[in-house]
């Protein structure tokens, strides 16, 4: 089969538009871009996914030589930023509720090096990779592929697209880094503030007790425990917010 220079041109251009989209979405969006995955791990999956965009659905509209390139370009990584970032938000609104648990229970310098936020509370480290394991087992992977797919049929290839109904409902729903952390952490910090009400009360009646040697390690082990305890409740938080995660984003595909 013998292509002119158009064709190629044409058929460059159709694997080059979705592949910047895709690419971008999955350096934005969490697990697919941390840094336990090579870089060709990376090109490979944005390379296969672009394959399976250009194999199933309809060649491009337009003609890729009568438009500005770059700014194409720039306008799909744009798009795929912005709908990979939303999903980072749960991801931080998990870190910041373990680094306010680690904190109400004395664990705030037991810190690891998590590869995709860096130095981050090992609680937080614990719910990380809990939180992975549930987007895994709600298929959040196959559900995250698929409204990356539908981005495209609702923001079709070289079209003008405002990307303001785009940025606007992530910047909305950014307060969801607060409020997740809040809901996960609050429990176990109301519970913690009973027990230092508690030591107070104990030092105020036995000032010769050691509370430093007597309370941290008491604090700590109440702490971890009322963790387990209240563990299925913030999975089912974490559930919600994936879930939410998801419905955001479709909202964002029918703006």
């Amino acid at each position: 089969m013998v292509f002119s220079s158009a064709e190629l041109v044409q058929l460059f251009y159709e694997f080059l538009y979705p592949f910047t989209r895709i690419s971008s979405f999955l350096l934005a969006s969490p697990f697919y871009s941390i840094q336990a995955l090579n870089l060709r791990f990376r090109i490979a999956t944005s390379v296969l996914l672009t394959a399976l965009y250009v194999s199933y659905f309809e060649s491009m509209s337009f003609d890729p030589l009568s438009v500005g390139g770059l700014s194409v370009l720039f306008q799909q990584a744009a798009i795929g930023i912005s709908l990979g970032f939303s999903f980072q938000l749960v991801t931080a609104a998990i870190t910041l509720g373990g680094q306010a648990i680690s904190n109400s229970i004395g664990l705030s310098m037991a810190n690891m090096v998590d590869p995709t936020l860096g130095n981050v509370p090992t609680i937080s480290q614990l719910l990380i990779v809990l939180s992975t394991l549930i987007f895994l087992l709600i298929d959040g992977h196959l559900i995250l592929i698929e409204l990356l797919f539908m981005s495209f049929e609702s923001f079709p290839l070289g079209t003008s697209i405002s990307l303001e109904p785009l940025v606007q409902p992530v910047i909305d729903w950014s307060s969801t880094i607060f409020t997740g952390g809040l809901l996960i952490a609050l429990p176990i910090m109301i519970a913690m503030l009973l027990v230092n009400t508690g030591l107070g009360i104990i030092t105020r009646s036995a000032p010769s007790l050691n509370i430093i040697a007597v309370g941290f390690p008491a604090i700590t082990l109440v702490g971890i425990f009322i963790l387990l305890l209240s563990l299925r409740g913030v999975l089912q938080l974490i559930e919600e917010f994936w879930l939410n995660a998801f419905e955001q984003l479709s909202l964002m595909m029918v703006v």
